[in-house]
């Protein structure tokens, strides 16, 4: 067994009950096609069209749901919060100015606090690798840890609101191409549509960047690589741009804006290599005129107010299955 199958295994038994419910969700990395499918199933229940009422349960009545975040966040931490209120939870929001962290307090100092004061799901999202996996280590058994986002390696809520998205466009997963499209190399959005992908049965997976922003060979295992556009988009399904991520490059690596997007900027043009029914996706902010231009982005092809819409529905789905083994429907 090499060491990244090992990985995955531990991963997968860390974040699962033994019966094979959802107790943590760290990665997307091994876990179980039914148990994503199970996930999407029960997330799109929860989607409503814009205009009527959102869903609205009692389903996590008298539980507690923190979010950590020591990074900043606007949308995963606002549907973060709506997915528990509307399950019925109470919500505490802390955020590391404001947390005992930066009084020198321990992550899991503050974890320990947490738990005593009754929190029964704590959402992090942290800018360091293995704290979320550290955490869920050490914490009691009644207690889940979900992640909102680690490093540049996973960010599992986005990579199934993607793949809700393209359910909902595409309704299916096999004989798709799916191009991934930018800052391959520090994007852990990047990293979770490639788990997710490859478990849901995607076989023509592309990574598309300049070689500076491509990951190592050791990553991606079974994806096609290309540096220019007109090959990495050419007859695709799904195009999904990526932020580039300046907050994990040196200054020295930061790319001159107006050549990225003379080269690697979806405009109308480029995305004519792609199928004339191809979505497009991004996980924003978007860097408008440098990533996406603003005509792509707001034009009829777009998915992206789709998947801001589905992130709700999906944090819904696994707060509510996390709880699942507690009573919760």
């Amino acid at each position: 067994m090499n060491s990244k199958t090992s990985k995955a295994k531990e991963f997968m038994t860390q974040q699962l009950h033994p019966d094979g419910s959802l107790r943590h969700l760290i990665t997307l990395e091994g876990l179980p096609r039914l148990l994503i499918e199970r996930l999407l199933d029960r997330a799109q229940s929860y989607v409503r069209p814009l205009g009527e009422k959102p869903p609205a349960s009692r389903a996590l009545a008298g539980r507690t749901v923190a979010n950590l975040f020591t990074e900043p966040s606007t949308r995963t931490r606002v549907s973060f919060e709506l997915a528990a209120k509307r399950l019925g939870a109470a919500v505490v929001n802390l955020e590391v100015q404001l947390s005992s962290r930066i009084k020198g307090e321990s992550m899991l100092d503050t974890i320990y606090t947490l738990q005593s004061l009754h929190v029964d799901v704590m959402v992090i999202r942290d800018a360091e690798t293995g704290v979320h996996a550290a955490v869920a280590a050490h914490v009691a058994p009644h207690v889940s840890i979900l992640s909102a986002g680690e490093a540049h390696v996973a960010h599992p809520t986005q990579g199934l609101l993607d793949a809700l998205t393209v359910r909902q466009h595409k309704g299916r997963f096999d004989n798709l191409a799916i191009a991934i499209v930018g800052d391959v190399r520090h994007s852990r959005v990047a990293r979770s549509a490639y788990h997710v992908f490859n478990v849901l049965g995607v076989t023509d997976l592309r990574i598309v960047a300049p070689p500076a922003l491509m990951p190592e060979l050791d990553e991606f295992g079974g994806c096609t690589r290309h540096t220019t556009l007109d090959s990495g988009l050419k007859g695709a399904d799904v195009v999904m741009m990526l932020r580039i991520q300046k907050e994990r490059m040196a200054q020295a690596e930061l790319p001159d804006a107006d050549r990225y997007f003379a080269t690697y900027g979806l405009t109308p043009q480029r995305l004519a290599a792609a199928r004339p029914d191809a979505i497009v996706m991004h996980p924003q902010p978007m860097n408008r005129g440098i990533e996406i231009a603003s005509d792509v982005a707001d034009g009829p092809r777009s998915a992206i107010r789709d998947q801001v819409r589905n992130g709700v529905a999906v944090r819904m789905a696994v707060l509510a299955e996390v709880m699942a083994p507690r009573g919760v429907p």
